[in-house]
């Protein structure tokens, strides 16, 4: 019987509608996307949906990199059900429905703020071999809002239940102060907080957001490339990517309780974790190439399969197993689905 309580994992980001599908070249070139990037859609992106649906065979996955998260970590979990929380926002449309509908098959408690002047986000996973190029058009999760929807006197006594947080750096781009207090009460109260470097924009773009929250990081996630371009904006002058989880540990810190813990994913190479004075590697399962399927929902696979095991109270070589079980399964599957148990020991 697993540890895990209701709603003792939450997450808040971006809900995304995924439409997958394996494109070509031409495609990417006719759209300058990069094979393997994510991107925020602009005015150049708009026929892209369309031509996505039309020319290629296209599936639908919920999806939204913290919302994939909370759901890998639930079917890793299995029981109770509901262990997982997730706020954010859609649109009142079909879509919308296809996501609350997708929330309640996996078990996962979806709490959403509707609102209708946007419709629900959509997020195209253009894939090339073993590549993905992500465009996300946010449209209703942008509009999520604190005082409509998080303070909430019925959906804050949901965070209050949880013990531990995760929300993907995507979220800077739409709500700071829902961000923020959500991980202050963690803070305040030495709950786990976990956030996600998400994208290489991220570290770019929404730096100062991102930094107003890393006071408040318990846990940091990334993957090579926003490793090397948060070590960039933040001067750490080292490419090396012990180093930059060295450095990124040892940044100021509010609670100072819990030391901060750095884990950073290189593909198919090893793990990273930094954590007080000591970093560890931790090789990746392998897996034959010809099984790999998507990569799309790798990093967020990852993310699930360790906070399975972190809300557990487990240790933290435990968690980083959990989470290369969860990223191996994924990959060899279209989006991000899963069978319908976990054989993970």
């Amino acid at each position: 019987m697993s540890a895990a309580s209701t709603n003792s994992l939450f997450g808040m980001g971006n809900p995304l509608l995924d439409i997958c599908a394996v494109v070509d070249k031409d495609f990417l070139d006719k759209y300058s996307l990069k094979p393997n990037d994510q991107i925020l859609a602009e005015a150049k992106h708009k026929e892209l949906f369309e031509e996505l649906v039309k020319k290629f065979k296209v599936e639908y996955y919920a999806g939204g990199a913290t919302q994939n998260s909370i759901k890998i970590a639930q079917w890793m979990i299995q029981e109770p059900h509901k262990v997982g929380t997730f706020f954010g926002c859609i649109g009142k449309d079909k879509f919308g429905e296809i996501l609350k509908q997708k929330a309640e098959e996996v078990h996962v408690d979806a709490h959403y703020y509707e609102q209708d002047e946007e419709p629900t986000g959509t997020c195209a996973a253009c894939i090339t071999a073993d590549n993905r190029s992500l465009v996300a058009n946010l449209a209703a999760a942008n509009c999520y809002k604190k005082d409509k929807h998080l303070d909430l006197e019925e959906n804050w006594k949901l965070v209050e239940k949880a013990k531990v947080y995760y929300i993907a750096g995507f979220f800077l781009t739409v709500s700071l102060e829902s961000i923020l207090k959500v991980a202050k009460h963690a803070s305040e109260n030495n709950k786990l907080f976990c956030m996600n470097l998400s994208a290489p924009f991220i570290c770019q773009f929404f730096k100062d957001n991102l930094m107003q929250v890393m006071p408040y990081v318990d846990v940091l996630f990334g993957n090579e490339t926003e490793a090397a371009a948060f070590a960039k904006e933040q001067d750490f002058d080292t490419k090396d990517i012990k180093e930059i989880a060295r450095k990124a540990q040892a940044l100021p810190k509010d609670n100072k309780k819990r030391q901060r813990v750095v884990v950073i994913t290189q593909g198919k190479d090893e793990t990273v974790m930094a954590q007080s004075d000591k970093i560890e590697t931790f090789p990746v399962v392998k897996t034959d190439p010809k099984y790999i399927v998507d990569t799309n929902g790798a990093g967020d696979a990852f993310v699930g399969g360790f906070l399975s095991e972190l809300v557990q109270e487990k240790p933290l070589d435990q968690c980083v197993k959990a989470a290369h079980y969860a990223a191996n399964v994924i990959i060899q599957r279209a989006g991000c689905s899963f069978p319908e148990k976990p054989d993970f020991k």
